[in-house]
């Protein structure tokens, strides 16, 4: 069945408006389930959340509609295949896992029971990532009403995990152990958002991360600062002095060998940067803050998404009541963490971290370090076929130039990249004001429905402009 341009727009998006009321209706029905990952009491409703997006999918058409466990919290596949055996293959990345939420940390109504108001959709997981997850269900459907087709025009597949939100503990030995499964050309990320509602963006990368605990332990005890101050080191001051060495002059990094290797930003990507409407002042008032700050030589933007960075996290050690206790403390510590940018290895940071943090310690202080799990950055290039797809599909939802932006986050996106082998694609249509993790979460429905309108387009788009290489 063939289209011009015009009339396959308008066909997307009048099915989608048809559909709007019973899709917002299931919608609600899903964000009612309190999947809150971190808290074990919710651990059933975890479990009761993929069981319902598994039957839903296989509502929606999906012939291959599972329920996968992990040691923690269940994920869910589906898959279905194109009647085209040489349509590449992608598989659409979410997490139906939400942040804990409670009416009395500052909600105008309860976080489970969703509220429509005006264009607006509040609920825990509006945005952040059921929303993003389910507009993929109307896009598909919106693909095949529109094109006559019985099965997608690429092998479709959908991971959504139950742990996103508690630092995805499971999600590697995850998609390991059923990497046959989950082969993909491309894989793309619907647990992002966009620069805001009138300029569509699409995400070419996120940061990695690495983070790090450091202990440092002096006397035995607490021991007194005028019989023995000045006369034996302090576990404070040594952490504090790590802490004032780890950036030079210039706010770069001092530790040795952290930037070796990173993908350098491209002209071109400095001037995308540049073209988006960046208001610092307007974005310092969201940061809470009265001054921006960073490595010499880079814009904000650029400091936010392309360059890495360590930040002391927490700092502490010795008396910490009211009043004085003069006192030498017998341990200190200091929390760091480091976000990582296209080219650098966590192994690598942890060992270099390692390695100057022992040049920073006196004798006579013992210092011991702990690094949790880490994140691999990923990045996907501007000239990549695949990406072109995702902005072409973005141009005609929104009928509007789209821009390209990176995040400054972090998430497990990059291990599907590692395992799979497959570039990484973000499409997502939240926007900042959606107020992820906080109070009051909500969801443009406008957006939703631009998402599910490009999520109809792009299968297509894939399909005719895109094949993976053998």
């Amino acid at each position: 069945m063939s289209h011009t341009v015009d009339s396959a727009v308008s066909a997307v998006r009048t099915y989608v408006e048809q559909h709007r009321a019973a899709f917002l209706d299931d919608l609600a029905a899903w964000l009612r389930i309190p999947s809150v990952s971190a808290q074990p009491e919710h651990a059933p409703d975890v479990r009761r959340s993929a069981d319902w997006l598994a039957a839903k999918l296989k509502e929606t058409g999906f012939p291959t509609a599972e329920v996968w466990p992990t040691p923690g919290a269940p994920a869910v596949y589906a898959e279905w295949p194109s009647d085209d055996p040489g349509a590449p293959t992608v598989l659409v990345y979410g997490h139906h896992d939400v942040q804990p939420a409670a009416r009395e940390d500052g909600w105008d109504s309860d976080p489970f029971e969703p509220v429509v108001g005006g264009n607006r959709l509040h609920a825990r997981g509006a945005a952040d990532d059921k929303g993003q997850v389910f507009f993929h269900t109307l896009g598909v459907r919106a693909h095949l009403a529109t094109t006559g087709r019985t099965t997608p025009a690429v092998h479709l597949k959908l991971l959504v995990e139950g742990e996103e939100e508690s630092g995805s503990p499971h999600f590697r030995a995850l998609v390991e152990e059923h990497a046959d499964r989950l082969t993909a050309d491309a894989v793309i990320v619907s647990d992002t958002g966009m620069w805001s509602e009138d300029t569509p963006t699409v995400c070419t990368g996120m940061r990695g991360l690495a983070e790090c605990e450091i202990q440092f332990y002096g006397p035995d005890q607490d021991i007194h600062s005028g019989s023995f101050g000045g006369a034996v080191p302090n576990p404070a001051t040594a952490a504090a002095r790590l802490v004032a060495a780890l950036h030079d002059e210039h706010a770069r990094v001092a530790v040795p060998g952290f930037y070796d290797g990173i993908v350098e930003l491209t002209d071109r990507e400095r001037e995308l940067f540049a073209e988006l409407p960046f208001d610092e002042r307007q974005w310092l008032r969201t940061a809470k803050s009265y001054a921006t700050h960073g490595e010499a030589g880079h814009t904000t933007l650029e400091r936010v998404w392309a360059r890495p960075t360590a930040e002391v996290n927490g700092i502490g050690g010795g008396y910490q009541g009211p009043g004085s206790k003069t006192i030498i403390p017998s341990s200190a510590m200091v929390k760091l963490s480091f976000r990582l940018v296209a080219g650098q290895d966590p192994d690598h940071i942890e060992r270099a971290v390692r390695a100057w943090a022992a040049t920073q310690v006196p004798d006579g202080i013992r210092c011991e370090i702990t690094f949790g799990a880490a994140t691999r950055p990923c990045l996907t290039p501007l000239d990549h076929p695949a990406l072109q797809s995702v902005a072409r599909a973005m141009g005609r939802a929104f009928e509007a130039p789209v821009r390209f932006t990176r995040e400054g986050g972090s998430g497990p996106a990059a291990d599907l990249q590692e395992v799979l082998g497959a570039p990484v694609l973000f499409l997502g249509i939240s926007v900042p004001s959606d107020g992820w993790h906080a109070p009051n979460e909500k969801v443009e429905l406008d957006l939703l429905l631009k998402g599910a309108e490009t999520s109809a387009h792009l299968w297509g788009d894939l399909a005719e402009n895109w094949c993976h290489a053998p």
